[in-house]
């Protein structure tokens, strides 16, 4: 079950589920993804949330509907949600962390160890 936060709408933190969901490879492209009634009981949300949801996806051309089967992972959705979530990172976290860093005086030789980290995970996971 999720666990919803104040600092979004339910819509978009159950999209950002299902786009985490994607990315980890929960559900491949071409996969159906639960229908709108089936996700709407698990979550215990109502049905026209998860339908705002879907119709958001389908908009970022995340997930396709194809009528009377359900929605699928479009081909495309894992490209598209990584740039979509780069932008994001971009415009909203990194400002923020550029920030932290100035403030907390973290030096670039601070930093290296973490970077590299990030780089030695990349290479284990492929």
């Amino acid at each position: 079950m999720m666990e919803f936060k104040n600092n979004k709408g339910i819509f978009q933190q159950i999209a950002d589920n299902i786009c985490e969901r994607i990315l980890s490879g929960d559900f491949a492209p071409g996969d159906k993804v639960q229908s709108v009634r089936q996700l709407a009981s698990q979550l215990g949300v109502n049905q026209n949330t998860i339908m705002r949801t879907f119709l958001e996806l389908q908009h970022s051309n995340i997930v396709e509907n194809r009528r009377g089967i359900g929605y699928f992972v479009t081909e495309t959705a894992p490209e598209t949600i990584r740039d979509i979530r780069k932008e994001e990172f971009a415009k909203d976290i990194l400002p923020a962390f550029i920030q932290q860093v100035k403030l907390l005086r973290i030096t670039k030789n601070e930093l290296e160890p973490l970077f590299n980290q990030i780089n030695q995970n990349e290479h284990e996971n492929k």
